[in-house]
């Protein structure tokens, strides 16, 4: 055999070999049936593209990077107030049996509705904080957003305040590493999740740090959609700037979050958790108001996925209304099927989504699942108005969830995610009139027939969609 030939041979060998090693591992892996589908069906039919595809996005739930992780476990720290009435028994003990902290009362909870509000609470806690102040965000971007509060930081660190900042690799790749250099100049420390490039890190550059919060001295929490950028946010009103959704959380609840920001500080620094905990829990958790909350963190560092059955729990025990806000909905078989049952057993339930967002692909992979969603008796209403970024869901004005995770297979199975579910009615009321006034500026899709090519379209990035 010729040197060519038997070089392409061992080339050939060598190929189908770690196809076989990657099916063996797809195989093994806890996932959603769609989703190992999809990738089986990328491996085995575009190998030259689906098996380095998997090698960089593939990763799931990584042993290695459990075992490194300060592990996320359900124990709220002893200082926070666990006593609650008003939590729906059926979904609080779903997510704490699937790896989410137990719910703790004593809290407020203020909600953040515009851009504006968001950056003004931001700016006003940052000047504010004492001892900490502990960001985390997906995006930073190097505009006049992200720059005040980079100079912000930097002054509060130059004044003792203990600033740690931490940054997505990926959303944050814009923003170089002399953007943020002024807070590590005046004593503030930064930190990078997870770099992009493939064998570089002890995680995956698949799994990405989607969750944004941010702990003013461990007892005053900003979650929700919102990054640091000015289409999220900024001083003044902008009439491109997306609508999105946030809150500000102070009492036991933001000691909780505080659990989760040191975990994956710790994680991406090698800084000591005991260390840091012990620093944040002396001062302790004051009782600030009555509402009662439960943190749900999820991602490759907690063992089962109990923001997903959080929202699987929550669909079940809907019995009059259903409320979703999402940018993105591209759900699972599950998520689905549960949906379409309580359409037709007469639930009302309603989905709200950008008319355009700012995935096009994502927006056509949606079209499958909306039309069936309508088809069962769901309402389907598209948001006119602009980009739409919120996530929140509200079921029968008794529990709601709002924080990072998009209603698609990335965020619910992937990426780090942190969510809050609300179980007081005087919160959850004011979610439900900020989502009646986005009704306001919706309206309802006009249902074409479909043609052959967009049929096969749909149906190709239906087969897909658990990869988007």
């Amino acid at each position: 055999m010729a040197p060519g030939g038997l070089l392409a041979h061992l080339a050939t060998v060598a190929g189908f070999l770690l196809a076989f090693f990657l099916i063996a591992r797809l195989m093994s892996e806890r996932r959603a049936p769609a989703n190992t589908f999809a990738w089986l069906l990328v491996i085995v039919f575009i190998p030259w593209l689906g098996v380095p595809l998997y090698l960089v996005l593939g990763g799931r739930k990584l042993r290695r990077l459990a075992k490194d992780k300060v592990a996320l476990t359900p124990i709220v720290p002893a200082m926070c107030v666990a006593e609650t009435r008003s939590v729906c028994l059926p979904v609080a003990k779903t997510v704490g049996a699937a790896g989410g902290y137990a719910t703790v009362g004593g809290n407020q909870v203020r909600l953040l509705l515009t851009g504006e509000d968001d950056f003004a609470e931001l700016e006003r806690q940052i000047l504010a904080a004492r001892h900490s102040i502990h960001i985390t965000t997906f995006i930073l971007s190097p505009d006049s957003t992200g720059r005040r509060i980079v100079e912000l930081l930097a002054r509060r660190a130059q004044e003792g305040v203990s600033v740690c900042l931490l940054l997505d690799a990926l959303g944050c790749l814009r923003s170089s590493r002399g953007f943020v250099e002024p807070i590590r100049r005046a004593g503030g420390k930064v930190g990078r999740f997870m770099p992009v490039l493939p064998f570089t890190s002890r995680g995956s550059a698949n799994l990405r740090n989607h969750r944004k919060m941010a702990i003013f001295d461990g007892a005053t929490a900003m979650v929700g959609g919102r990054n640091i950028a000015r289409e999220y946010m900024g001083p003044t009103a902008l009439a491109s700037r997306w609508r999105d959704f946030g809150a500000v959380i102070e009492g036991p609840g933001a000691l909780v979050l505080e659990e989760v920001f040191i975990a994956d500080w710790c994680f991406v620094t090698r800084a000591a958790p005991a260390e840091m905990r012990a620093a944040v829990q002396a001062r302790g958790a004051p009782v600030r108001g009555e509402a009662e909350i439960q943190v749900v963190a999820s991602g490759p560092d907690v063992p089962g996925d109990p923001l997903y059955e959080g929202i699987v729990a929550m669909i079940q025990e809907a019995e009059n209304s259903l409320w979703i806000v999402t940018p993105y909905f591209i759900p699972d078989e599950v998520l689905l099927r549960s949906l379409i049952v309580k359409a037709r057993a007469g639930c009302r339930v309603n989905l709200i989504v950008p008319a355009q967002s700012n995935h096009p692909v994502t927006d056509f992979a949606r079209r499958t699942f909306t039309r069936a969603l309508i088809a069962a008796g769901g309402r389907v209403l598209l948001y006119d108005a602009g980009m739409l970024h919120a996530k929140a869901v509200v079921v029968d004005d008794r529990v709601a969830l709002i924080g990072s995770p998009n209603f698609d297979l990335r965020s619910l199975f992937v990426n780090f995610e942190i969510g809050v579910i609300i179980y007081t009615r005087p919160e959850i009321m004011g979610i439900k009139a900020w989502i009646d006034d986005l009704t306001a500026k919706c309206s309802l899709p006009v249902l074409k027939k479909r043609s052959f090519i967009s049929s096969v379209a749909e149906d190709l990035c239906r087969l897909l969609a658990p990869l988007l």
